[in-house]
């Protein structure tokens, strides 16, 4: 996906605004994710986001999506984004982000999805990568949960 950073998604410096390189991050995502499970998708988590290099007004934006992993119901997505001065072509890697999806029906009920198959090299290291994350996802996960419990008990 591709987009012109106006002067109106820009900061006080001329480059474009972290929030709206978000934005389109979790469009982008949203869009690799509706591919892969053929169904709606909502996005559950935005595990990590670098902004690598700021991108001047009147540069190109060039997203990229793909599904890293998927297990029952849910799908990582890393978002790749480069800029592209427009006069030169010349392009940089400014930004990425690593995204959870989940598959839902028509009533917002998660769905199953089909597995990402990891044929290539690439695919295998984005997939090992992937499930490393979602192992520390879910620890962590558990460890807020546990104290939230214990700052509830703390307070009765």
């Amino acid at each position: 996906m591709t987009e012109m950073v106006l002067p109106n998604d820009a900061n006080i410096h001329g480059s474009v605004l972290g929030g709206r390189v978000m934005h389109l991050v979790d469009i982008c995502g949203a869009i690799a994710a509706n591919r892969h499970s053929g169904s709606g998708v909502v996005t559950a988590a935005v595990d990590e986001i670098e902004f690598l290099h700021p991108v001047p007004v009147g540069h190109l934006l060039l997203l990229r999506g793909s599904v890293n992993f998927a297990s029952r119901t849910s799908m990582e997505v890393g978002v790749k984004v480069w800029s592209e001065n427009p006069r030169t072509g010349e392009r940089l890697h400014t930004s990425s982000a690593y995204l959870t999806f989940v598959a839902v029906d028509r009533e917002g009920n998660p769905v199953p999805v089909p597995p990402a198959l990891a044929e290539t090299e690439d695919e295998r290291r984005r997939y090992a990568g992937a499930e490393e994350r979602r192992a520390l996802r879910l620890r962590n996960r558990e460890q807020k949960k546990a104290r939230r419990a214990a700052a509830e008990k703390g307070r009765r």
